[in-house]
């Protein structure tokens, strides 16, 4: 076992503090208030090779392994969790899936601008009724013989309104059940395709999230991943790395929180002396820390293991079941120490607080990471 991170790494994750320190707090608060998309600083990220980490660099990728991708972004959601869903959806769900399961001229004609933030990609499994029951889409995608035609809602779709690339997961074979489900790349800008009004959300105000609507939109058979009937497999098999990239997202938010209530209980004083030297605060912090490190060991060995290419079903589960419990727990007391202050939005804790949520819900809620566990235990 060895816990130390190569030259690699270290500059990796320097690199993505540097950015995040420099690029993305700068109006993250103004960003978060008024929902806006920070439009020109993913532009960035993907200049710097954030939007395609994993990504064979024939393709325009970094060709990073999964660890590196873990340290970037814890870095990046310390400061702007807005931005890390759009890194995590682009590398972990689109990127990830069509270099694994695409044809070679799909990696050619997609991957080539993802990997560079051209374009930037959208994963839409989640309807009005198919949330944690995956199985039960209603959206359609019926077989014309030289394409599909399309039709259905997507609902709460990160990057619904900015993304060009769109892997759209539809029901063919309704007698098959999920062996009947495909996954289609569909392009904005066909015809019958729409993008909703933008949710108002309570955390994650950066991100673009909205419904989506087909009528009627013809999808070359071209564009279909893998056989047909592999759409469900995939999903779940992305959604499995997925979660990775929100362990790591929970696991920044929490870190971001701790460090910011760190500081300020060195800054603070009550009762004569910093609050640091209260028992109740000093207690709290080592806490925080205590549950930050075991995230952060969980999030790396589902990292690593699947660097190795073995199984992390199971461990990507529990580090995105913990992570995102640490960074619930951890954003509530860091308010709690800043008291009052930790209540207003210039001292940014409590925009952690209100981000840190999500990472319980999205990509399989905790109750369906426990599902995913507990089934794994008795194989």
């Amino acid at each position: 076992m060895n816990f130390e991170l190569s030259e690699e790494q270290l500059m990796i994750r320097q690199a993505a503090r540097d950015f995040a320190q420099t690029e993305l707090l700068p109006g993250v608060i103004e960003r978060d208030e008024n929902q806006i998309f920070p439009a020109e600083q993913i532009k960035k990220m993907g200049e710097l090779g954030f939007l395609g980490m994993m990504v064979d660099p024939k393709y325009g990728g970094s060709g990073l392994d999964t660890i590196s991708y873990v340290l970037a972004m814890e870095e990046i959601s310390k400061v702007d969790a807005s931005a890390s869903v759009v890194m995590s959806v682009n590398n972990s769900l689109v990127c990830w899936g069509i270099e694994k399961f695409g044809t070679e001229e799909q990696k050619q004609k997609y991957l080539t601008k993802l990997t560079t933030g051209e374009q930037i990609g959208a994963f839409c499994l989640s309807e009005p009724e198919a949330g944690s029951d995956a199985t039960s889409q209603r959206t359609t995608a019926v077989d014309m013989g030289d394409h599909y035609l399309l039709n259905g809602t997507k609902n709460w779709i990160t990057n619904g309104g900015t993304a060009s690339v769109y892997l759209v997961i539809a029901q063919t074979n309704p007698e098959l059940g999920h062996k009947g489900i495909n996954c289609l790349i569909v392009e904005k800008g066909m015809e019958g395709f729409q993008v909703g009004p933008k949710e108002n959300k309570l955390g994650i105000r950066g991100s673009d999230t909205h419904s989506l609507m087909f009528t009627d939109v013809k999808v070359p058979k071209e564009n279909r991943i893998g056989e047909d009937g592999f759409g469900f497999k995939f999903a779940m098999q992305t959604l499995s790395g997925g979660r990775i990239g929100i362990a790591s997202q929970a696991l920044g938010i929490a870190s971001g929180a701790y460090e910011l209530a760190l500081k300020y209980s060195q800054e603070r004083k009550a009762f004569g002396k910093q609050i640091f030297d209260h028992q109740a605060i000093a207690f709290k912090l080592a806490d925080m820390a205590t549950n930050i490190d075991a995230a952060r060991h969980l999030c790396m060995h589902a990292a690593w293991l699947k660097d190795q290419k073995q199984n992390f079903d199971k461990e990507g589960a529990m580090a995105k079941l913990f992570a995102s419990k640490t960074a619930m727990d951890v954003t509530v007391e860091a308010v709690q120490i800043h008291g009052g202050y930790g209540f207003v939005k210039e001292y940014h804790v409590e925009r952690l607080m209100r981000d840190a949520k999500i990472t319980q819900i999205y990509e399989g809620t905790s109750e369906i990471q426990k599902i995913v566990i507990s089934r794994s235990l008795i194989k």
